[in-house]
């Protein structure tokens, strides 16, 4: 899934919301009351979540080596 097909409102969300949400998810679908059809809407909404994350990373791995670099010219 890209990064576009996020929708702006998980986009919004900081790592701790996202995280926190994907906590309640994984409970929900460990639960012997999960139901199939539901199963799946969470499922993908926890993809959505997953990758919203890992740009969250991304961005702040290019953020740190961008002031390593800085710090190395100094």
């Amino acid at each position: 899934m890209k990064n576009e097909n996020i929708p702006a409102e998980v986009k919004s969300k900081s790592l701790k919301e996202a995280r926190d949400e994907i906590n309640d998810i994984l409970n929900k679908l460990e639960s012997k009351d999960a139901d199939l059809s539901s199963s799946i809407g969470d499922y993908k909404r926890l993809i959505q979540l997953n990758n919203h994350i890992d740009e969250l990373f991304k961005k702040k791995v290019k953020e740190i080596s961008a002031i390593k670099k800085e710090i190395k010219k100094k």
